[in-house]
């Protein structure tokens, strides 16, 4: 899996990937992560119910790193129609997405 780590030493990947340069990443993290605790109190559950054991206690989930989380947030918000974010995970450079799309496309009324 991809994440904050591997992708804030590569700039035209973060920048096809969110459309944020790292600086300006950097300002928005931080009040991402501000929003979410006010949204998300750390002493209760999502569902808004008081936690019965401590945060992080129980199933580990996929993204343990506050920028993980808001790196899938803004991806998904910058990217979800654009060729780069589908050769991403297949760590294919933005042609060739393009090309197998428009290899692939035409075939699709067919099926």
């Amino acid at each position: 899996m991809r994440t904050f780590a591997i992708l804030q030493d590569r700039p035209r990947e973060l920048l096809a990937a969110t459309g944020l340069t790292h600086d300006e990443l950097a300002r928005v993290l931080p009040a991402l992560a501000a929003a979410s605790t006010v949204r998300y109190p750390p002493a209760k559950t999502w569902a808004g119910k008081v936690r019965q054991r401590q945060r992080g206690g129980g199933a580990q989930g996929m993204w343990s790193q506050m920028a993980d989380k808001r790196l899938f947030l803004l991806v998904y918000q910058q990217t979800n129609p654009l060729q780069p974010l589908h050769g991403w995970p297949c760590a294919l450079s933005q042609p060739q997405p393009h090309a197998w799309i428009h290899h692939w496309l035409p075939g699709l009324p067919h099926a």
